[in-house]
């Protein structure tokens, strides 16, 4: 995804529409003179619906659709008549989408299932035709209801992505060049951090064609969940992925202490993160000879009651080694 093509946050103003007035009317033809009221109603005023779709991987569609309008009830008409219903406004939103109300910042919705609606502002109601009105003591009600008016709302919309894995590390850890390798998606990559400004997500082929869906989330740095760096923008893409890959790359000053920052920024974002399974993938350990290596993993198991035993893979992107060890200990945790 380019940068300028991924949007994950939108504030939409949704007006819906007013419902159609009842009608006030009584039957005549060239036999009755004077029949009884057969008024019908109105028709309800179109709603704003969203509507989940596996096709989309971004807001992008609604980036500059700032007014949703749906549209107006009929009124009634004689013979019972219903008026015609407005016409609903439906939008196609990607799965993990979540409204919020924008004054409040409440959450009331979220998509997460293909084809799935919810409307998130409803239409006026039509009004009832005076055939609703009749009595025995008054047979000939000359009122009907008028509709109810539409509502306008502005609403918020804000992507969270869906995927099996999220990739979670300081910039320049390796996890756009672990995706472009594992996946056919093709992320920016360059030594220098904050490579990748926006989530990138790939499909990963495992074997006996069986696969899973990888985001690479744009880089943490200490202070992010207080709004340093990239700042709260992407942690929230973290919250909807099933297990968490801590990346960390060989050549970093202390891996367990840069493992544990990262375990407190998402902590302090939101505590029941540290409850998702998750893995310390050791990167770019093409980097580390044999004799590098061997301390390291001494290291990290004098270390293990501070990392709280969490699996640990070592693997390098360019070589290649230790990936299909990587990817079943995934697969493995995913379906765990």
């Amino acid at each position: 995804m380019a940068d300028s093509n991924f949007v994950d946050y939108v504030k939409i103003c949704c007006r819906t529409g007013k419902g159609g007035a009842g009608s006030v009317h009584f039957y005549r033809d060239k036999k009755i003179a004077k029949g009884g009221p057969d008024g019908g109603d109105g028709g309800r005023g179109g709603d704003i619906i969203l509507r989940g779709d596996k096709q989309l991987w971004t807001l992008l569609h609604l980036k500059y659709r700032k007014h949703i309008m749906a549209g107006d009830g009929g009124n009634g008409s004689y013979q019972l008549m219903k008026g015609k219903d407005g016409e609903d406004k439906i939008l196609d939103v990607p799965l993990g989408t979540i409204v919020r109300d924008a004054e409040t910042g409440d959450q009331e919705h979220e998509i997460t299932e293909e084809g799935e609606e919810v409307i998130i502002v409803k239409g006026g109601r039509g009004g009832l035709g005076n055939d609703h009105f009749k009595s025995p003591t008054n047979q000939s009600p000359r009122h009907a209801q008028p509709g109810e008016p539409g509502q306008e709302k502005w609403k918020i919309l804000e992507l969270k992505l869906l995927a099996d894995v999220g990739l979670v590390g300081f910039p320049n850890a390796g996890k756009s060049t672990l995706l472009s390798v594992v996946s056919a998606a093709k992320p920016e990559i360059a030594d220098y951090p904050f490579t990748t400004l926006v989530p990138n997500l790939g499909i990963v082929k495992y074997r006996d064609s069986r696969s899973f869906i990888m985001a690479d989330i744009p880089g943490i740095i200490e202070g992010a969940s207080e709004g340093r760096g990239l700042g709260l923008r992407f942690l929230r893409h973290i919250e909807r992925n099933s297990v968490l890959l801590f990346m960390v790359p060989a050549d970093a000053t202390d891996i367990t202490t840069e493992y544990l920052t990262l375990l407190s920024e998402l902590e302090k974002f939101n505590p029941t993160l540290i409850d998702k399974a998750r893995i310390l993938a050791i990167s770019k350990c093409d980097m580390a000879d044999d004799e590098l290596l061997g301390e390291l993993k001494k290291e990290i198991k004098a270390n293990s009651k501070k990392l709280k035993k969490v699996p640990v893979v070592f693997f390098s992107s360019i070589t290649r080694k230790g990936i299909p060890e990587l990817l079943d200990m995934l697969w493995k945790t995913i379906n765990g």
